[in-house]
């Protein structure tokens, strides 16, 4: 089946802002909050935010196999578990109700009254039920400049990373749309020089600079998915800022891996980009060396294009970008992990979440977190309001954008932006 929605000649007659992340071409799905206090699944284009449970409703989905609260739910779960060819043909048929010579929903007031909202008026929700969340670890650099940290810098790599797309199982409970402000977490620490720890507040809270992707269903328990097919059951993506916490992590984290350091808040963007709509920003992922084994080896161009960026903002001053990176520098691919995910029988549902893991790239410029980006603390960056930050400070708002960019058109993400507040005390 052919994504028309995709046609770059395409026009809506809703206006859209040069340079916006969300043309016509995109219709990323989302839920949303109107003024009535009714929540929806919708898209965007433009500025716009679009009740595609009205749009059902008023029967512009007719010829479509959908269930009749399809779009009347407060998650994307139902639609989600419908499967490719029904992304598909909804996000045609959006396409074709906007198109600038489509009169149906253009020309009526009154349905453009039901249908149709202003993005500021309506208040963002998590577009999916997450049963399980997966943090996998797979950027080269950023494993490499943490292993350069904390153990040999000649063997940065552990043995196995390699050979293995590294990940963990998170906690969906804290996962949070973009908005919803992060308390700073209290833990176990140890001070430097001490035998015992402490309890108290994080001092080293960090960000790491992600995105992820949503899954259908997959397979059964016992059943593994090979590469070639995996792409079929992801959906699509968001961007991800996996909040940490560096004092509490080199505490706990052996012998068992990240626990109370990364769970406490997970932060994405609240409209999720399908993988047609990232279809013409396919690109080569990095040569891997050695070959991966058989069931991880994957053919054709499995990485994508998007350009990522990070901003960090004091309270009451203006943002500093502090990092540029690129999600086409994953060491493993969407596939791998999947692949890899299901290759000892774990069952995948719809709505899981994947992270991608930190995403740095080669220069000093490109790394994903301010563990890289101030070496430790020891480089501290300098803020375009002339203060400094080793780590994040109360107050401060971290805000990740991503997009995708050629000759004829503009894919984007919107933005993931949070800010971290003191430690949350007991009335």
């Amino acid at each position: 089946m052919p994504i028309t929605a995709n046609d770059t000649s395409r026009k809506s007659w809703l206006e859209v802002p040069e340079n916006s992340d969300f043309p016509i071409q995109n219709i990323p799905f989302g839920v949303f909050l109107t003024k009535e206090n009714v929540v929806t699944v919708g898209t965007r284009i433009g500025d716009y935010a679009i009740d595609l449970g009205a749009l059902q409703q008023l029967n512009y989905f007719e010829g479509i196999d959908l269930t009749d609260d399809m779009f009347m739910q407060d998650t994307l779960n139902d639609f989600i578990s419908d499967g490719k060819k029904t992304w598909r043909l909804v996000r045609n048929r959006i396409a074709d109700i906007f198109d600038e010579n489509n009169p149906q929903l253009r020309d009526s007031t009154k349905h453009r009254d039901i249908v149709i909202f202003k993005i500021e008026d309506v208040e963002m929700q998590l577009p999916v039920l997450i049963g399980d969340y997966t943090d996998f670890y797979s950027s080269k650099e950023h494993a490499t400049n943490v292993g350069k940290m904390f153990r040999d810098p000649e063997n940065a790599l552990l043995p196995n990373w390699l050979h293995i797309p590294v990940g963990y199982h998170g906690r969906s409970s804290t996962i949070v749309p973009s908005g919803i402000p992060v308390h700073r977490p209290m833990g176990q620490t140890l001070p430097a020089g001490e035998k015992y720890p402490v309890f108290g507040p994080s001092r080293l809270v960090d960000f790491e600079l992600e995105t992820a992707f949503i899954t259908t269903d997959v397979n059964v328990m016992g059943e593994n998915i090979p590469t070639y097919e995996a792409e079929d059951y992801i959906f699509g993506m968001v961007l991800l800022n996996d909040w940490s916490a560096r004092d509490i992590q080199k505490w706990e984290y052996v012998p068992l891996g990240p626990f109370l350091a990364k769970n406490f808040a997970t932060s994405i963007s609240p409209w999720i980009v399908t993988m047609d709509a990232l279809e013409p920003f396919r690109t080569k992922g990095p040569k891997q060396d050695p070959s991966p084994l058989p069931y991880l080896q994957t053919k054709g161009k499995k990485a994508f294009d998007i350009h990522l960026e990070v901003s960090l903002k004091p309270e009451d001053q203006e943002e500093t970008v502090i990092s540029r990176s690129n999600f086409k520098y994953l060491y493993w691919s969407m596939s791998q992990q999947l692949a890899h995910h299901t290759s000892n029988g774990c069952r995948v549902n719809s709505g899981d979440m994947m992270g991608s893991g930190t995403i740095s790239g080669p220069t000093p410029d490109s790394f994903g977190s301010m563990l890289e980006l101030t070496w430790g603390g020891k480089n501290p960056l300098k803020l375009n309001d002339g203060s400094e930050r080793k780590f994040i400070e109360d107050n401060d708002t971290v805000i990740i954008r991503g997009f995708c960019e050629n000759a004829e058109v503009r894919i984007g993400f919107g933005e993931v932006c949070s800010q971290l507040l003191p430690p949350f005390i007991r009335p």
